[in-house]
């Protein structure tokens, strides 16, 4: 106790709390640009820290690591375009909603569910972190295996429809992530020999087109139809009330404990990452939405304006923020990329993650913590003034002038990831297919899970061989490995259960 009211008074110095406040409103401007994620947004802000003293660099760098995220809420919701990846999910059912005029609405959902998802992760990052580093432990290279199979089998959730086409967008994106060096052999595959892939096709750019540059596409598709229909084409709709309802309140309730639950698990796991997180939580939500509310009046259908699809991933992407700090604080080990620049951000001021920095450097590991707390509690006034601010100025463009501003923003995204115009035409081509498989009813979400889980797939499943000499049964080994074998059961059971309730529903 006495080390938490340690780290609270490190914090209560007026400037570390202002540095923790300014980096709280920067990480919100900048997570609401679309493809400036929290990783180029962390790493802008580190040169900043260079001159600074310890505490208040470190207070700058956990603001702006626990608000870029949130902030990419805001574009996603609003024109459908996510400012950060881990707000993909939130663009389908939030840019649904605010079409049917609760923009305000599907922006308050967003706020809240990443304040209460924060704040329920720093809890448990303040009062387990030591416990919880014990766990991530006890991950290797078949736990990271097994994981990744549990997380493309959230991916059921998602096929609700036509479960071909789904599975099809999955092992597309699959076949997407094998390109460029291969892990085992070091060669390159499917360059063509084009130089720009070979490490890869970039991420963020493909992230950029995939939603960005296929949600102004749909904007033009609007715009052609108001026109064909001599309807006055207009700017988009207002933003309405931002108040929430206590019932919708007392509804997402058991949504946001359980996604900041996944959210957590997720986060402290190395190499599991935010998306991870985001799409096992949308997944639990679906079962939930589709068990309690589907088909009832006034409710809308999942994918199409659901609280829920808004308020599970939101909730889990900042319970990673804090939960990432686990491992790194207590063994060194960063939870995810993001977090692994924070090692960088330490090792300016001359602090190495791990044990020992809780001995040397006491009042700066526990001010770190009870920072995350704070800036998350921060935040919700904060978000209000941005949302009223950016969401209204956007607002405000007519449609006509959307497109171009989208665009624009896409292709600067796009090309500010490595400064490189290759990765223009990278999310132009993700765009063109991105609304061609939307024509097609393809399900988008599957094909993004499969790229984001393929090289950790991969890998991880090329080194549990050659550690087990080939042995495929290691996987299922509930002596040496009982929580890759539990995984793997769960993995079964969500393929499983729905087909066999489907039977069940047919004969019935």
């Amino acid at each position: 106790m006495d080390l938490i009211v340690l780290g609270f008074e490190t914090l209560a110095s007026p400037m570390v709390a202002l540095m923790l406040v300014i980096g709280v409103f920067a990480g919100m401007i900048v997570g609401s640009i679309p493809g400036i994620n929290d990783n180029i947004a962390f790493a802008v802000f580190i040169p900043f820290s260079f001159s600074m003293p310890p505490e208040q660099a470190l207070a700058l760098m956990v603001g702006v690591y626990c608000a870029a995220a949130s902030g990419g809420a805001i574009p996603a919701i609003v024109i459908k375009v996510p400012g950060t990846a881990s707000s993909l999910l939130t663009a389908e059912d939030g840019n649904a909603m605010a079409r049917k005029g609760f923009a305000g609405r599907a922006l308050s959902i967003a706020i809240t569910s990443s304040v209460v998802g924060g704040v329920l992760s720093s809890i448990v990052l303040l009062l387990f972190a030591p416990s919880l580093a014990k766990v991530a432990l006890r991950f290797g290279y078949v736990e990271n295996f097994a994981l990744a199979i549990l997380g493309l089998s959230s991916v059921v959730g998602l096929l609700r429809g036509n479960v071909i086409k789904g599975a099809i967008a999955a092992i597309i994106g699959l076949l997407v992530a094998n390109v460029g060096f291969s892990p085992v052999t070091g060669f390159p595959r499917y360059t063509f020999g084009n130089v720009n892939l070979i490490e890869g096709i970039p991420f963020v750019p493909l992230l950029v087109g995939l939603f960005g540059i296929a949600a102004m596409f749909d904007l033009m598709t609007d715009i052609f139809r108001d026109r064909r229909a001599a309807k006055e084409v207009t700017g988009l709709p207002e933003i309405g009330s931002l108040r929430l309802p206590k019932g919708l309140m007392r509804r997402l309730a058991p949504v946001w404990a359980g996604s900041a639950a996944i959210g957590n698990v997720i986060g402290m796991l190395p190499g599991a990452g935010m998306l991870m997180a985001i799409f096992l939580a949308y997944d639990q939500a679906a079962r939930r939405f589709r068990r309690l509310y589907e088909g009832k009046p006034d409710e809308a259908e999942w994918g199409n304006g659901a609280p829920e699809g808004i308020a599970a991933p939101e909730a889990a992407n900042n319970a990673v923020t804090a939960s990432s700090m686990v491992p790194l604080l207590s063994l060194g080990i960063p939870g995810n990329s993001t977090s692994a620049l924070f090692i960088g951000a330490l090792a300016i001021h001359g602090m190495v993650p791990g044990p020992l920095l809780f001995s040397q450097h006491g009042n700066i590991a526990w001010m770190i913590i009870v920072a995350f707390l704070v800036a998350n509690l921060v935040m919700w006034p904060i978000a209000w003034v941005v949302i009223r601010t950016v969401s209204k100025s956007i607002f405000a463009i007519p449609k006509e002038a959307m497109v171009g501003v989208i665009a624009l923003l896409c292709l600067m995204g796009a090309y500010s990831d490595g400064a490189n115009t290759f990765n223009m035409w990278v999310a132009i081509v993700a765009g063109v297919v991105a609304y061609g498989m939307r024509l097609a009813k393809i399900p988008l979400g599957p094909a993004i899970l499969g790229l984001v889980l393929g090289p950790q797939l991969e890998s991880s499943l090329n080194n549990s061989l050659t550690i087990s000499g080939g042995n495929w049964l290691v996987f299922l080994d509930p002596v040496s490995h009982p929580i890759a074998a539990g995984m793997m059961l769960a993995s079964a059971l969500l393929w499983i259960v729905p087909v066999v309730m489907n039977f069940r529903g047919r004969r019935e």
